[in-house]
């Protein structure tokens, strides 16, 4: 059960947190499909009521006043309680139904989370698992502000009010096709990618500035091709040869599978492992049906962590 499906929180506490949480009016109207106006009416009508300003605009951006901040903090422990009361409920239902929520990164969408799934609901098929795809400190921050229950991303500042269940280092590697100079090679190291035209993550995601300081620290002649926020386009890109792609085995499990493409790991000092997370809220906060998820999605992690050089 989901409070906000259930009517349990008010729309102007829903549309206050969503603003705070996203510190644009705009960004807000656009996630709940509506009119930024009828979202400043809303917040203007709760400020004329409580008599005080919320927000206030800095750079662009609108933060938090005093006010706004205890609101805040009383809001995301009331939705807390709602929360729990909601899992509680399900329990005297055991496993027969209930909502599961996971905010993951692309990469895990296209490989590690349908075999989760897969496995979940053979076992669990009444259960409904909603899952969000978004960056890996915003997927943090969702189990942090209680909008999921789990979350699995890279290379995250894990909040304090948030569980890391598994971690699993991963090496990063070249996506390369099957018989290519580079897919004859059983390791790499930056050097070896001097010259060749190579495709990186923006620095939306947490391995696009990781790979970019490795490059600067080695005084390389890096040819970039592409920045895109996209694994997905990145590893087709890959498949037609168009560019020199930079990624963990995460994403591609299905194109190692088949030979579609080769993964060659780099190894180098400059380039840190990366750390796979699965995180949770608190564990009194879980309901049996999102502990049982994750249960199968940090066994998922840890098979993926043994199966890495």
């Amino acid at each position: 059960m989901d409070p906000y499906r259930l009517g349990l929180v008010a729309t102007r506490i829903h549309y206050f947190q969503l603003v705070a949480r996203l510190g644009s009016i705009r960004q807000a109207a656009l996630a709940l499909n509506i009119a930024p106006s009828s979202v400043s009416r809303i917040l203007r009508q709760l400020e004329d009521e409580l008599g005080t300003p919320l927000f206030e605009r800095v750079r662009q951006r609108l933060k938090l006043t005093s006010a706004g901040e205890l609101m805040l903090y009383h809001a995301r422990i009331s939705l807390s309680e709602l929360n729990r009361a909601c899992n509680e409920i399900n329990d005297l239902h055991g496993l027969h139904r209930g909502t599961v929520s996971i905010a993951i990164v692309e990469s895990v969408a296209r490989g590690l989370m349908p075999a989760a799934l897969a496995d979940f609901w053979s076992r669990y098929p009444a259960i409904t698992v909603d899952i969000k795809v978004m960056g890996s400190q915003q997927a943090a921050n969702a189990v942090n502000d209680g909008d999921c229950d789990l979350a699995v991303a890279f290379d995250v500042r894990v909040p304090r009010t948030v569980r890391r269940i598994a971690t699993a280092s991963l090496p990063l590697g070249v996506l390369a096709l099957p018989g290519s100079d580079l897919a004859k090679r059983r390791e790499l190291k930056l050097f070896d990618l001097a010259n060749h035209r190579v495709i990186l993550s923006d620095s939306s995601l947490m391995l696009g500035i990781s790979v970019e300081e490795a490059f600067n620290r080695s005084f390389i002649d890096l040819g970039r091709r592409s920045r895109t926020n996209s694994i997905g386009l990145m590893v087709d890109l890959a498949k037609r040869d168009l560019g020199t792609v930079l990624q963990t085995r995460v994403g591609v499990e299905q194109e190692l599978a088949d030979g579609t493409l080769a993964f060659v790991p780099l190894s180098d000092t400059r380039l840190a492992p990366r750390k796979l997370m699965l995180l949770s809220r608190s564990e009194k906060e879980m309901s049996d049906a999102a502990s049982a998820m994750g249960k199968l999605l940090e066994q998922s992690i840890e098979r993926v962590g043994a199966a890495s050089p």
